[in-house]
């Protein structure tokens, strides 16, 4: 997979802002300040396509951008931030709750967790959701560059056993790095074969 052509399209807070058509769509799915940004702009080779903030939870739409004309990379807002109200995370989960029962694409969800940090009882709570769903999932260890090698695999370890993924169910990734963007291209490739 090589991705020539990446653009915002839409913000979407309900179903009718969705973008159309409807084309398939890697979901990137995690908590606040894991990365989603920094991957959409690594995968996408555009520095500003996704804006990445200082200050976690900025992300409060489904924001969509579209990819080689063929299928969206749809970010959804990052569920388990602290420093926002309660009303306000349950409007997020309300929003990532309309997109997955409405939204009828092919869809490929790829959950970030970060590699430094147990998961969260929403990360498991979400994996196992998609899982009961029976979603195409995929996590990603994101911030890989920021722990030793020697780390690495006792981590990996630590996150499939708690969120109950199989280790080739994990592909560990570095936005700084650039490691793991060759396999997710690969992936990519594998959910749209005739592309």
């Amino acid at each position: 997979m090589q991705i020539k052509y990446a653009e915002y399209v839409a913000s979407a807070v309900k179903p009718e802002q969705y973008p159309k058509p409807c084309l398939p769509a890697i979901v990137l799915l995690g908590r606040s300040n894991v990365g989603k940004s920094s991957l959409i702009n690594t995968l996408a080779n555009r520095k500003g396509l996704a804006r990445i903030s200082q200050h976690p939870g900025k992300t409060r739409t489904i924001n969509f951008y579209l990819m080689n004309n063929e299928w969206y990379l749809t970010d959804l807002p990052g569920y388990g931030y602290a420093k926002v109200s309660k009303s306000e995370r349950a409007n997020w989960q309300r929003m990532i709750d309309t997109y997955l029962q409405q939204r009828q694409e092919d869809k490929f969800y790829w959950q970030l967790v970060d590699i430094r940090h147990a998961p969260s009882e929403q990360d498991k709570e979400m994996w196992q959701r998609l899982r009961r769903l029976g979603c195409r999932q995929l996590l990603i260890a994101t911030k890989a560059d920021k722990i030793s090698r020697g780390a690495k695999s006792k981590n990996l370890a630590v996150i499939c056993r708690d969120i109950q993924a199989a280790p080739e169910e994990i592909i560990c990734y570095s936005a700084v790095s650039r490691d793991g963007k060759e396999e997710l291209l690969a992936k990519i490739d594998e959910f749209l074969p005739n592309r």
